[in-house]
């Protein structure tokens, strides 16, 4: 998954206001290691990856009718699933949290793949790409706190990249890949593509998305 030498990451035409379960990534400006540092085979979080997590666990209480999942916090890059919880009685990560298909013929699972349709969208009236600014703007402005408040490593220019990597969650089955990938995915960083010494390169997230 280079992020960094995509185009336009988002799907085109598809509406990411509606209700849905997205797999995002951010990284950091210049794969800087602000967030953390691998120890073994999990990832010691710094003051200002606590701090990001922390900012992950207030969205669904700062935000009716988002919720979150699976997140991981890699040393340069973050891992999330992202609800958006339609005005209805079904919500949360489940059968009717996976958007209509019929608007992305060029990504969409067989008929039978699919587990159910959302109806409506998120109450928050927000898409997708305003929440993860939301989330670049509150974690930047603590981050910047804390440069200047508790000497914190000064990231160059902006803390994060300006583009980020989504997905959307057409399934179940999906949904759990999706969940194991992030969870394990600390096991990989000697490998990931964003790791600046890596020793090398899985195409494992190409081929779990089948990104083209």
């Amino acid at each position: 998954m280079n992020i960094n030498r995509r185009g336009s990451l988002r799907l085109k035409g598809y509406d990411y206001a509606q209700a849905g379960a997205y797999f995002v990534t951010i990284c950091t400006h210049d794969r800087a290691c602000l967030l953390g540092e691998a120890v073994g085979e999990g990832v010691r979080l710094s003051d200002a990856g606590r701090m990001i997590q922390a900012v992950w666990d207030e969205l669904s209480n700062q935000y009716p009718g988002v919720e979150t999942d699976v997140f991981a916090i890699m040393p340069n890059h973050i891992h999330g699933i992202v609800v958006l919880v339609a005005s209805n009685p079904c919500v949360g990560v489940g059968p009717c949290a996976y958007p209509d298909h019929g608007q992305t013929p060029e990504r969409i699972a067989e008929p039978a793949d699919v587990e159910g349709q959302p109806q409506g969208v998120a109450p928050t009236g927000l898409s997708l790409s305003d929440m993860v600014h939301r989330f670049k703007t509150l974690t930047t402005k603590r981050y910047t706190d804390g440069v200047k408040e508790r000497e914190w490593p000064a990231f160059r220019g902006r803390l994060w990249q300006r583009n980020y990597y989504d997905h959307v969650i057409r399934n179940e089955r999906e949904l759990d890949k999706i969940r194991e990938y992030i969870a394990t995915n600390p096991l990989r960083w000697a490998l990931d593509r964003e790791n600046p010494q890596s020793t090398g390169y899985s195409a494992e997230e190409d081929a779990l998305f089948e990104i083209k």
